[in-house]
């Protein structure tokens, strides 16, 4: 099983009235995660950049538990569960290792943003998507 792991520091303002970390901001800390996964693919320049991107078509996100604001981070893991031509789908749990805090999923569409059109997925993209490939359990 080889999941990316991505420690996210939690900020003050994330935190609502109630000292909750905001459900909105989950999201943010999968882009976190997914954007310090794909490093080692993504173009290093801004041409390569714009005609090898990726975008978010869904999301879905389960919440299970509130996560209270602290200094320690919480823990995002993710992985690829399917994947296709030009899309493939990535899971995520964020928590620590007394607690799940909420699950996702996102549709991940590779993307030619020159263009405006979806593309597929060269060969480097493809092999990396499998190596953290595995079912959703």
């Amino acid at each position: 099983m080889n999941r990316y792991t991505y420690s996210c520091p939690l900020r003050w303002a994330d935190a609502d009235a109630n000292g909750h970390i905001n459900n909105a901001l989950f999201l943010r800390y999968m882009e976190e995660a997914r954007t310090r996964m794909f490093q080692e693919v993504l173009a290093t320049d801004e041409e390569g950049r714009r005609q090898n991107a990726f975008v978010v078509a869904r999301s879905v996100v389960d919440y299970r538990a509130p996560l209270d604001y602290r200094d320690e981070p919480v823990d995002v893991h993710v992985w690829a569960t399917k994947g296709a031509a030009a899309t493939f789908e990535l899971a995520y749990e964020i928590r620590d290792a007394d607690r799940l805090y909420a699950e996702a999923t996102t549709t991940i569409v590779a993307y030619n943003l020159n263009t405006g059109r979806p593309r597929r997925l060269s060969e480097a993209e493809r092999d990396f998507v499998a190596r953290y490939t595995q079912p959703i359990s």
